[in-house]
């Protein structure tokens, strides 16, 4: 089977098109930063994801993108960067601070004033603006002095509107992401015992996932077992399984750059009636959800059924936020869907329909979340994975 893949052509299409939306918007000029935790931005433009240090690309209103990297990452860059054009620079070194002394290296100055022919800034955006390490904002800042009087503005809406709704090969590669966090979860459901750690779950899924084809994990996994099961976001302990716990799974591959998302609990011996009804409660409020994931439906309809179902159902005090928030380059990305969203939804637009429920009196806590993309007449589901009382 031939693996999905973004091509070179929808690289230069996105760059393209980010550049119109600079001359609609009067951004001269445009950094999409990254780092090794949330690439999106600069990974969105370049397909490449930085390790240690951090990168960025620049782009002008016309011309080619440059790659912004740190003096340690250029072979490493020049092998996975869709943009032949790369810069290493002091100011994306890591954090450790290395001087490099000997090394030439580029400063954003040079950057800025090679690019485009040299044009002057008025107006200089940064996507990753809450990313941006502060000395490397400083640097950015002292270079545009040099151009005259240059307003910072926040690119990260600019660039999220290009990235909200996917392409089709974009589709093709979350599935792909969707089917690799299902196989794990099939290899941890069927290995998982009594006595494991959830470290040791963890590491099952992992084994798993990797050995399926995924390039990373979509987050650091978690699973949680009894007591502490209500942290909605949480890391794995070296907490044993007992022979009557009911434990939170949650499964996440990440493939070409996309992630996915599978989330469903566990029991272990006789459950307790309070989290069966929980739990089916969860799934019902699923369902509830993806019937209003539809093209040209607001989103705040879709928040609207979820807390309806949960008051009907006699488990909203379960709740802490939901329904639904964007996926795509990170797991967890923009839009949100909130009872106060008012946009409408398109096709192709994907979403984790993400449902955590946790009890404070008892500790307990799980999560069903799946991948899903907008469709015409409702969700459509990108993990397909079953929803029933998953028990050992």
């Amino acid at each position: 089977m031939e693996r999905p893949r973004i091509p070179d052509s929808e690289f230069v299409e996105r760059a393209k098109s980010a550049q119109a939306l600079m001359r609609a918007r009067d951004v001269d000029a445009l950094l999409a930063f990254g780092n090794e935790a949330e690439p999106q931005f600069a990974r969105y433009l370049s397909d490449y994801w930085p390790s240690f240090e951090t990168c960025g690309v620049l782009l002008a209103q016309e011309g080619d993108p440059v790659l912004l990297i740190g003096p340690e990452s250029y072979a490493f860059a020049a092998d996975r960067s869709r943009i032949p054009d790369i810069r290493r620079l002091a100011a994306f070194r890591e954090s450790s601070n290395p001087e490099y002394p000997g090394e030439k290296l580029e400063t954003v100055r040079d950057v800025l004033g090679a690019l485009d022919g040299g044009r002057s800034y008025k107006r200089f955006a940064i996507a990753g603006y809450n990313l941006i390490p502060h000395a490397a904002f400083i640097e950015i800042e002292g270079a545009l002095k040099g151009f005259g009087d240059v307003e910072i503005v926040r690119g990260d809406e600019l660039l999220m509107e290009l990235r909200m709704v996917k392409s089709e090969n974009e589709i093709a590669c979350m599935r792909h992401a969707g089917m690799l966090t299902a196989k794990a979860f099939d290899y941890t459901l069927a290995h998982i015992r009594p006595g494991m750690t959830e470290l040791q779950v963890r590491g099952l899924a992992s084994a798993a996932m990797y050995e399926a084809g995924a390039e990373n994990e979509a987050y650091p996994m978690w699973f949680l077992a009894g007591a502490g099961g209500n942290q909605a976001i949480s890391r794995a302990r070296h907490k044993a399984i007992e022979k009557d716990d009911f434990v939170m799974l949650q499964i996440g591959a990440r493939y070409e750059g996309y992630a996915s998302s599978i989330g469903r609990p566990m029991f272990f011996g006789k459950p307790e009636k309070y989290l069966v009804d929980a739990v089916r409660a969860g799934y019902e409020a699923h369902e509830a959800i993806c019937g209003q994931l539809f093209a040209g439906n607001s989103a705040g309809n879709v928040a609207k059924a979820y807390y309806d179902c949960m008051d009907g159902n006699g488990h909203r005090n379960w709740l802490l936020y939901g329904p639904c928030h964007a996926t795509g380059l990170m797991e967890g990305e923009p839009p949100w869907i909130e009872s106060n969203s008012a946009y409408a939804l398109c096709e192709n637009m994907t979403y984790c329909v993400d449902i955590f429920m946790g009890n404070s009196e008892t500790k307990r806590g799980f999560r069903i979340e799946d991948s899903v993309r907008v469709g015409r007449t409702g969700a459509d589901s990108m993990t397909n994975y079953k929803k029933e009382l998953f028990m050992l």
